[in-house]
């Protein structure tokens, strides 16, 4: 796996980073120049997306660089961070912790281990099937039955979001697409583009438009116009980048869509955690705006379908492709 390096990717980075670089000034001059307290915090949480998003783009150039293994172990560390932010929020106990090692320092390296080997069957299966059955094991080996089942499911949980499922986003660098080869860093791109700035305008249009809320007890900065407004948005921008996917413009449209919903799904079952465990972020790694699974909610939920379907679409018909 090697990626390669083309103008194409140049041009699109230095896109990305040109609007950065816009949306910051823009945010420097509207924190100067408004007043009231109320518009105040709003600008400055727009800001704050805005310096996430510059985090983002570093990750990702990061990986660009170092290629497929570092981006896997970039990856591999994300999953670890946000695995760590999660067990902090659940309760456990002394009986969970030989089973939580099991979780931080043999499943989370074995995951991103076979996806950068390309075994593909391995690496769908090893935490919904083995992590699963190995976890209620290893906690009843422990001896301590209090909140067994609760215990078992919590760390299940965890183990599904923090890093089966963003392993996911890695993984799209390991799908050997026919006339597509060694370009699959763009797809990662893509997926993130469109997943954070569907979250990002969802935001902005709530705040516009926004008036009727969809679940005022999980979220309530969340609206419908701001889900549509934003949806819409990112399903524009994102038919509008087709040529640097394998996708057609249709195609392109159709799965900006499935990210930017599986986005919204992930952000508000995220959201559901936090409010169950009476707080506000799941941590404080990216300054102003919350810990790494506060960031990569979207990604949690987006990445697995988008995998799934691109690899439906290009690779499950050329099964000797994917290695």
């Amino acid at each position: 796996m090697n990626f390669k390096v083309d103008h194409q990717m140049f041009l699109i980075l230095n896109g990305v980073v040109g609007g950065l670089v816009a949306a910051s000034l823009v945010g420097f001059a509207l924190s100067r120049s408004v007043k009231s307290e109320d518009r105040k915090a709003t600008i400055d949480n727009l800001n704050a997306r805005i310096r996430a998003w510059w985090i983002m783009i570093g990750i990702f150039s990061i990986s660009f660089v170092i290629g497929p293994a570092g981006s896997m172990l970039l990856f591999g560390f994300v999953s670890l961070l946000a695995l760590r932010e999660y067990i902090s929020l659940i309760s456990t106990t002394r009986a969970d912790h030989r089973t939580l090692f099991w979780s931080f320092f043999v499943f989370t390296p074995l995951q991103y281990w076979f996806w950068y080997k390309g075994w593909y069957g391995l690496a769908i299966i090893l935490i919904p099937v083995y992590a699963f059955l190995f976890v209620p094991i290893r906690l009843a080996l422990a001896g301590e039955t209090a909140g067994f089942l609760d215990r078992a499911a919590r760390i299940q949980w965890g183990l599904m979001v923090c890093v089966y499922c963003i392993s996911y986003a890695p993984a799209l660098l390991t799908l050997n697409i026919p006339g597509y080869q060694r370009q699959d860093a763009k797809l990662l791109l893509f997926l993130m583009i469109v997943a954070q700035l569907s979250d990002v305008f969802q935001y902005i249009w709530g705040k516009l438009i926004g008036k009727r809320k969809i679940v005022p007890g999980i979220s309530p900065n969340k609206t419908w116009e701001g889900f549509i407004g934003g949806v819409a948005t990112a399903v524009a921008l994102g038919m509008s980048l087709w040529w640097m996917t394998p996708f057609t413009p249709l195609q392109a449209l159709l799965m900006s869509l499935a990210v930017a919903l599986m986005g919204f799904a992930g952000g508000l079952t995220m959201s559901a955690i936090k409010r169950d465990r009476g707080v506000k972020d799941f941590g404080s790694t990216i300054e102003g705006h919350g810990g790494i699974l506060d960031r990569m909610d979207s990604i949690c939920f987006s990445a697995p379908l988008f995998f799934h379907i691109t690899r439906w679409i290009f690779v499950a018909q050329h099964p000797l492709l994917f290695r």
